[in-house]
């Protein structure tokens, strides 16, 4: 760590409990969070119901807001309250749903972990990128603008993810 950046950084420190220990914040983090992912993401608000939110606030959240953020962001494009409750409430016979993202061993933890992220992002963007193409009835310079990506930036996503158009918005199309 270079010192100096250390020093221009450190103007004052702010000394903040976790989450786990301001459990009557979580509500008004998950209404801010939801609200911002919402407009983020041109999705509509989700409902959070009384057992979401009991939920939350039942659980540790050992990642503090970035942790808070990410499950909000998850149930905002999964759009599935069942499977987000039951993210936060692991089995104890660990067969729970996050009984599974849970390294094995040691060597599980960097290679496992980081794989599980970059596919469950990747299952994510192929979700919003479908969903915006066919909110658009695959206008792909309109689905672009949407997603606010490049144009280039929408073809190499949908041949990475091997998007196909449906049938009912099939056309003749010489580049996809």
């Amino acid at each position: 760590l270079r010192e100096d950046l250390y020093y221009r950084l450190n103007a004052f420190t702010l000394q903040l409990p976790p989450l786990r220990e301001r459990k009557e914040e979580i509500p008004i983090l998950l209404k801010h969070f939801m609200s911002r992912m919402s407009e983020q993401y041109a999705r509509p608000p989700l409902p959070l119901s009384q057992a979401l939110l009991q939920a939350c606030q039942e659980y540790s959240w050992p990642g503090n807001l970035r942790e808070l953020s990410n499950f909000i962001k998850r149930y905002l494009v999964l759009g599935d309250e069942k499977l987000a409750v039951q993210e936060l409430h692991p089995k104890t016979d660990g067969s729970g749903p996050r009984a599974d993202l849970a390294p094995r061993n040691g060597n599980e933890a960097a290679g496992g972990l980081k794989s599980l992220a970059r596919s469950a992002k990747d299952e994510a963007e192929a979700e919003a990128i479908a969903k915006a193409l066919d909110e658009t009835n695959w206008n792909r310079k309109q689905a672009a603008a949407l997603l606010q990506i490049s144009y280039k930036a929408l073809l190499y996503k949908i041949r990475q993810y091997g998007i196909a158009q449906s049938k009912s918005h099939h056309k003749l199309s010489a580049g996809a």
